[in-house]
């Protein structure tokens, strides 16, 4: 071998020598005991795979078989709704009045809330206040207005004169520690 200085290198040829005393030891390495390990370790593979299929085939058939839902399972849309109160821009969130329409404002802007019931409550001033079964119950606003104008004026309570006679108060003593009480007129 050249290393380019013109200088050759060789191995000389070592074949021939022979030390008879160093050898192969049996006990560097059991090929058999290596051939047997790695021939369990498949069939172990084997096996487990085999026995994982047909748990999964067993359990995909228990999960077919409907059994009725648990009582904390959802079973329609109105139980999938949150409990009331809910957000305005969530999935359900609707407004009842007070004669019992339903508004429904999901996804609407953060003031339709309000807008409805100043609807309503305008509604109320300007045709009177009604009641659960639609009967009037309340005088509109202007009418109401109107009648105090014209001099009618608003009922009012009838006084009673105030009582003048003294009354007497009970307080407890300073000495007593408040177990004992005297009468003041």
């Amino acid at each position: 071998m050249s290393n380019g200085n013109g200088h050759r290198t060789e191995t000389p040829d070592v074949s021939h020598i022979r030390n008879v005393e160093v050898t192969h030891e049996p006990s560097d390495i059991n090929a058999g005991a290596v051939l047997r390990f790695l021939g369990v370790l498949t069939a172990l593979t084997v096996v487990v795979s085999i026995g994982l299929w047909f748990m999964f085939k067993y359990l995909n058939t228990e999960k077919a078989k409907e059994r009725p839902p648990g009582p904390m399972a959802i079973r329609n849309a109105t139980e999938r709704l949150p409990p009331e109160p809910r957000l305005q821009g969530s999935k359900g969130f609707r407004v009842t009045l007070e004669d019992g329409r339903e508004v429904p404002l999901e996804l609407t802007h953060p003031q339709a809330e309000y807008e409805v019931l100043r609807e309503q409550w305008e509604s109320a001033l300007a045709t009177g206040v009604k009641d659960s079964s639609g009967n009037t119950v309340g005088m509109p606003i202007n009418e109401a207005m109107k009648k105090v104008l014209s001099g009618q004026g608003l009922p009012v309570r009838a006084t009673q004169a105030p009582n003048t006679e003294q009354r007497e108060i009970s307080i407890p003593t300073d000495a007593s520690s408040g177990r004992h009480w005297v009468k003041l007129k």
